[in-house]
């Protein structure tokens, strides 16, 4: 089991930081190098306790599908999904907000496992748990950025809940 750890300060209300960090359409913007879609269960607005969604997305060059749902929730302070169905043995993502002064800790717990055993881990270490870091890296610095300068975008995907 592979688990990695990322802080991310925000300056921005824990509240906006919390809704961006469930946002399908932020989370598109953020993976768009893997060409990642939603395909079944939710999938416009922001993800709610019990929801599940199915993307769909292209990983070292394979197309990959994956089922995570939500099975924590507690707004604005935290929320867990956890894989379903996917390429992983498992995997769990714990997303944590504190607010310190108008301002927010966005914190990600990222556990998973590969299959294939000693192969699995194997790959953990050598490229996948750097690749998985890559990713969340580059959905954080998404979440930031439009979180501290892009209230017009924050106003429309939190009113995107079709």
């Amino acid at each position: 089991m592979t688990q990695i750890e990322i802080s991310t300060h925000i300056n921005a209300p824990i509240e906006r930081c919390f809704d961006m960090a469930r946002s399908f359409d932020l989370h598109l913007i953020s993976t768009q190098q893997t060409s990642e879609q939603a395909i079944a269960g939710r999938t416009s607005g922001l993800i709610e306790l019990g929801e599940t969604v199915t993307w769909r997305a292209k990983h070292f060059g394979i197309w990959q599908t994956l089922t995570s749902k939500v099975t924590e929730f507690n707004y604005p302070y935290s929320f867990t999904d956890e894989m379903v169905t996917g390429a992983f043995k498992s995997f769990r993502h714990e997303h944590i907000f504190v607010a310190i002064n108008n301002q927010t800790v966005m914190r990600d717990i990222f556990i998973f496992e590969s299959p294939f055993g000693m192969i699995g881990e194997w790959a953990n270490r050598l490229f996948l748990g750097r690749y998985m870091m890559n990713l969340l890296l580059k959905r954080n610095g998404v979440i930031k950025e439009v979180a501290e300068n892009d209230t017009q975008t924050y106003e429309v995907l939190k009113t995107s809940q079709i």
